[in-house]
């Protein structure tokens, strides 16, 4: 039989009210407060997908999601807290585990977006928080994951960001090496600007960060799995290519092609795949309309006989005394 709470309060003194607060205060610390590693991982434009490809194509891609993380969390032994929306809540027992599992996450999203179009490519943000919560082995709760959200929120798509408690929480060298801490983060509902990092967890021996015009403009290469190169800036009101092209001159532009060509990230690095009819060169060699060739740091393409684009090497940053590329303070 339940107790009668109200009528049991009903009959405390005020000072008995206030040592029971108190001691109930304590014992929910002492029961139910852990640290733990938390991380939340979100669908990128989720609400277009539905607009354009309907709710059942919709749906799907949200249990994709899901399925990916779970697979994903499983050798860590890391939990699903909840659901709601277009995301997964999940908590670990340390920070090295959730870092693993993420990067598992991503790889598996890679691997899977390999056989979809472009339109159906599946693209999330990632955050991770440590830090105390209350938890009942269910739920979880407190400002620790309003916080974690808060970074996941920042990220950008294909992005793993932490925080610095996250950061200082992973043992494993390896993870730590990989970061390189962000210029101070203004957080929705947080006061002050927040301390957080990216992991580079791709290789950059064998993918490319940005592509540099012969003008001499940098782009960043976006995170996503397929990456469309030509002149058309839009089509339908929606962006047609993810890098827009043009000569130094109109009759240099129309020899680019709407679509010239594609790079498709592959376990081993960029695959090149030519779209257009107009030439297309990769250090100097022709890649027929339909033909796949493979793209590493280092090399150049030529576009329409008009336009040289080359793909950089990665510089690491400079590495701190103990080995680190951060230079956070605790």
């Amino acid at each position: 039989m339940q107790p009668d709470y109200e009528e049991l309060c009903n009959s405390l003194s005020m000072t008995e009210i206030i040592r029971l607060q108190t001691l109930l205060s304590t014992a929910l610390v002492r029961r139910f407060e852990r640290t733990q590693a938390l991380a939340f991982s979100d669908l990128v434009a989720s609400t277009p997908y539905f607009a354009r490809f309907g709710d059942e194509a919709g749906r799907k891609l949200q249990q994709k999601h899901l399925d990916l993380v779970q697979q994903s969390i499983a050798a860590a032994e890391g939990r699903v807290v909840d659901t709601a929306g277009d995301g997964a809540f999940l908590c670990f027992a340390g920070a090295d585990l959730a870092v693993s599992s993420m990067l598992a996450l991503l790889r598996r999203i890679s691997e899977e977006n390999a056989t979809c179009t472009r339109e159906h490519q599946l693209a999330v943000r990632i955050g991770i928080h440590h830090g105390p919560v209350l938890t009942d082995g269910l739920q979880v709760a407190g400002d620790a994951v309003n916080y974690c959200s808060r970074v996941t929120a920042s990220s950008s798509p294909g992005e793993i960001r932490l925080s610095k408690e996250a950061f200082f929480a992973c043992t494993e060298t390896e993870y730590r090496l990989k970061c390189r801490p962000l210029p101070p983060v203004s957080l929705k509902g947080i006061e002050r600007p927040a301390e957080l990092l990216v992991l580079d967890w791709r290789d950059h021996s064998i993918f490319p960060t940005c592509v540099q015009l012969e003008t001499g403009e940098e782009i960043p290469l976006p995170e996503q799995d397929i990456i469309s190169f030509g002149r058309l800036q839009e089509k339908d009101g929606l962006p047609a290519n993810d890098i827009v092209l043009r000569g130094r001159q109109d009759t240099q532009t129309r020899q680019i092609s709407r679509w010239h060509f594609e790079l498709r990230r592959r376990p081993d690095g960029f695959a090149l795949r030519a779209l257009s009819d107009s030439p297309t060169h990769v250090n100097g060699s022709l890649v027929a309309k339909g033909e796949v060739r493979p793209i590493r740091p280092g090399d150049a393409v030529r576009v329409g006989n008009t336009l040289s684009l080359f793909f950089p090497t990665y510089e690491e940053s400079p590495t701190d005394t103990d080995g680190s590329r951060t230079i956070i303070e605790r």
